[in-house]
């Protein structure tokens, strides 16, 4: 239960509202409700007031709780005012200070079946949200992403009765038929034909309209060409950026609208998961047929965090999936928010998978977590190797989720140091490059990241901090062999 004295000695926040109901239930607590349930939840408690100069919360008491209480019930579950009741007993409850008497309604977030949740008999002028500004009513874009989240078909299965299986990248389709078969050599699907492979895989669905086969939109945003999808999905972006030095501008960047590739999201995961975990230390341990071992519980994390983004992005929303990577720090943002609790998200073990038929398409190339334990295993790996713990945050207007990691330790332990330092500890990145090197001056940032198995701008990176700690310099001109001073 809310602690009264807590609550006066704190302020009004985003999940919190006071109202001083003096002459009864304000009309403004039910755009409040719809606002924390359309959104993450939030505590409404009557009988408060906020002085508007100095923002504190002074207590007024509420009258007669019973009959506030049975009031807040009928209206509650009157559908002509209130379009849906997600509040249980325990959500709503009466509590005493300082001989005074107030109404504490407890407002979970609404699970996506039940939203949005509006006032009046209109959802597009009824739906209210929360932000940091106080509730605010909901866009017509903001509610047909919540009737989008509310379907139990998820919106990648929708048939696209107006693009036929040719309009599908066959590059794309073909890269993938070879990693499935490689993968899954003696499954009965190896040996279809493309049409029937991609039917079985959820990326087409016959018509009930024509009889035809057609892609899916998860069979597009996955094997389609950048401009085919963005016909569908005027919103539609994929950008990686990476940025490992104090320069302003990206020293590697991969975006789905260059016009080299073909923008769709299976080629994306592969363009970018080795860039993404380049610089991720690998052990030096070997298996039972003495080969390196090279990957490691991190590696295996950021592949996952990658395909959630992906498989769980809202399409249809703004700024598209965009992933930037800084030295020792990686962001992943994509639309749309969680469809279950973040924390519930944290927690592990319950799955909801925004698109079902990208879900499963890369669950076959063995991409993905089924289980719903990803972001738990990424906490628990991050806590494992004494890493920062992740910060996971949903934000509204737009819907996004962002997760931040940071790829090191709480304090400095030494081993990793200041790329640009001058302590003279070398990490395993620049010992690689150090060896290298040794074997053959003469060789450029781009014939050592081949030789090393890391992008050339982390190459590049390791080889100015080498240069800082006065390990190497250059012969002669910047074009020179390299020199090992000690």
């Amino acid at each position: 239960m809310i602690d009264i004295a807590s609550v006066l000695n704190s302020r009004e926040h985003i999940n919190m509202e006071v109202k001083a109901a003096g002459r009864g239930i304000p009309k403004s607590i039910w755009e409040t409700y719809s606002s924390f349930a359309n959104t993450f939840g939030g505590t409404i408690i009557l009988g408060i007031e906020e002085d508007k100069a100095t923002k504190e919360f002074i207590p007024k008491g509420i009258q007669d709780p019973q009959q506030m209480l049975s009031d807040i019930w009928n209206t509650l579950n009157n559908q002509q005012k209130v379009n849906t009741n997600i509040l249980l007993d325990h959500h709503v409850y009466r509590a005493d200070y300082d001989g005074m008497s107030f109404i504490v309604i407890e407002v979970p977030r609404a699970d996506r079946r039940d939203k949005p949740i509006f006032v009046g008999q209109d959802m597009f002028k009824g739906a209210f949200r929360r932000n940091h500004e106080g509730d605010y009513h909901c866009s017509a874009e903001e509610v047909k992403s919540m009737l989008r989240d509310q379907a139990d078909t998820t919106q990648d299965s929708l048939v696209l009765e107006n693009l036929s299986m040719g309009d599908l990248n066959q590059e794309s389709v073909h890269r993938y038929r070879i990693l499935f078969n490689n993968l899954k050599p003696s499954h009965i699907w190896a040996k279809l034909g493309d049409e029937e492979f991609l039917l079985k895989i959820g990326a087409a669905r016959k018509s009930q309209n024509d009889g035809r086969i057609h892609p899916t939109l998860g069979g597009l945003i996955f094997f389609g060409d950048f401009i085919t999808i963005t016909d569908e999905l005027p919103n539609y972006f994929l950008d990686y950026r990476e940025r490992l030095s104090g320069d302003s501008r990206w020293s590697d960047r991969v975006s789905s609208g260059d016009g080299t590739w073909s923008g769709n999201i299976f080629d994306f995961y592969f363009q970018v998961i080795d860039r993404l975990t380049a610089d991720v230390k690998k052990p030096f341990w070997l298996d039972s047929n003495l080969l390196r071992i090279d990957d490691t519980p991190v590696h295996k994390s950021l592949r996952e965090c990658l395909a959630n983004a992906l498989i769980h992005t809202d399409f249809y929303g703004r700024r598209g999936i965009v992933i930037d990577k800084e030295f020792r720090k990686i962001t992943i943002a994509n639309p749309g928010t969680f469809r279950i609790g973040i924390e519930e998200a944290i927690a592990g073990g319950i799955s909801d998978a925004r698109n079902g038929r990208i879900f499963n398409m890369f669950a076959l190339i063995n991409v993905g977590e089924r289980s719903g334990t990803g972001i738990c295993d990424v906490y628990h790996v991050w806590n494992e190797n004494g890493f920062k713990a992740p910060s996971l945050i949903e934000t509204v207007d737009p819907d996004r989720v962002v997760l931040t990691l940071q790829i090191e330790t709480d304090g400095n332990d030494g081993n990793d140091g200041n790329p640009d330092g001058n302590d003279g500890s070398l990490t395993q990145n620049e010992m690689l490059v150090l060896q290298v090197i040794s074997q053959n001056p003469s060789l450029s940032a781009a014939k050592i990241s081949s030789q090393v198995g890391f992008s050339k701008p982390s190459v590049e990176r390791v080889l100015r901090s080498l240069k800082n700690k006065g390990r190497i310099c250059r012969e002669g001109s910047t074009r020179g062999k390299w020199i090992i001073l000690k």
